[in-house]
């Protein structure tokens, strides 16, 4: 059971006679009825409010939908978790894609373009001590115009001979 620094002493208190004050006791601590119907009443309406926006919930009112084509669609809220966990998983895959960029510079060879080239097997046994991730991160890597390799997915053992070329 817990035990507070005070024990509440509710009283009375209306608009028109204020509550008796304090006797100095350290003991008791003032809780004035008004005060707690007051916190109850607004706890209620922001409920009833968030209750209105909650697809979930049984109330009457639906909150309008952005279509497809409207600015918003198929976005978070502005400054919600859901926002800020996306910035965050976006940074993160950023440097991994860097990371594997910078493993490609190091074991590849520079071709006769300039560009450096990494046979997949080679860049998997390299790879497979830093990520799991490794043909997800690669996959990233050519969709932002980073990296090529023929063929839209690469398997371990079959595609260990696809040459894998650095863009920039």
């Amino acid at each position: 059971m817990l035990k507070t620094c005070c024990e509440p002493k509710v009283t009375m208190e209306t608009e028109e006679a204020p509550a008796q004050p304090n006797d100095d006791r350290a003991e008791t601590c003032t809780v004035s009825v008004k005060g707690l119907t007051e916190n109850w009443q607004k706890w209620s309406s922001d409920h009833s409010e968030y209750q209105k926006h909650n697809p979930f919930s049984n109330g009457k009112v639906i909150p309008p939908q952005i279509q497809r084509g409207q600015e918003g669609y198929g976005r978070p809220l502005e400054g919600s978790k859901t926002e800020q966990r996306g910035k965050d998983a976006h940074s993160h895959i950023s440097r991994e894609v860097t990371e594997l960029c910078q493993v490609i510079k190091e074991i590849g060879e520079s071709g006769d373009d300039g560009r450096t080239t990494v046979r997949f097997g080679a860049l998997f046994e390299r790879y497979v001590t830093i990520s799991n991730k490794l043909v997800g991160v690669l996959l990233r890597a050519r969709k932002q115009g980073l990296v090529h390799f023929e063929g839209e997915m690469l398997w371990q053992g079959r595609d260990d001979g696809v040459l894998i070329t650095l863009l920039q």
